[in-house]
């Protein structure tokens, strides 16, 4: 435990909710780097992958993460279970004991968005988030990753969702750029300059 002391530090339990951000991004540079010295990213990607899968289809993981009525003790046995069930990698089951022993299960999902970050810097790719009305076809989304990969200059991946609201066209955002083609965005922008001219 001493050594994931002095890489991860301390936190004041009394420290408000609009830290949880730090807080994942000191675990998730902890996982990090163990994994990497392991060299074990590529394991540690398909954990995140799956973590991340398990949150997003389940409100009971998502409560044990959160509630405050479930004692560190039985948060950790749930976490050792799922690690175990899911095969994750000893880092990241050691990290989810260690988060359930401190108190910070609930920073879980800006973790895994954190390790997400760092494992694509590490590969020199970046995450594109896809908004469109209905789903991309392979071609379409492969033309795409092509085209922005082409303009950012790294690896361009996709996650893709739809928004069946946008009637049609895309919103692409990479980083701090945003690209709105949608059929929403242009009625919306006509309806202003209507609103101008009347």
């Amino acid at each position: 435990m001493g050594r994931w002391d002095n890489i991860i530090g301390r936190v004041d339990v009394s420290e408000p909710a609009s830290i949880s951000a730090g807080i994942a991004a000191r675990y998730a540079t902890a996982v990090f780097e163990l994994a990497k010295e392991a060299r074990g990213l590529k394991a540690l990607e398909g954990d995140v992958d799956a973590l991340s899968a398990a949150l997003d289809a389940s409100a009971d993981l998502r409560n044990v993460l959160s509630s405050p009525v479930i004692s560190r003790d039985d948060q950790a046995g749930a976490m050792a279970r799922i690690a175990a069930k899911m095969k994750l990698s000893a880092v990241l089951t050691n990290t989810l004991g260690l988060m359930a022993t401190n108190r910070r299960l609930f920073v879980l999902p800006q973790l895994l968005t954190a390790l997400r970050d760092m494992i694509a810097e590490e590969k020199g790719e970046v995450t594109a988030e896809v908004v469109s009305a209905a789903a991309l076809t392979k071609a379409q989304a492969d033309n795409l990753a092509k085209t922005l990969t082409s303009r950012v200059g790294k690896t361009v991946k996709l996650n893709a969702t739809i928004d069946e609201s946008l009637i049609g066209g895309l919103i692409v955002k990479v980083g701090s750029k945003m690209i709105d083609t949608s059929i929403r965005s242009k009625l919306a922008s006509l309806q202003n300059a209507m609103k101008e001219v009347g």
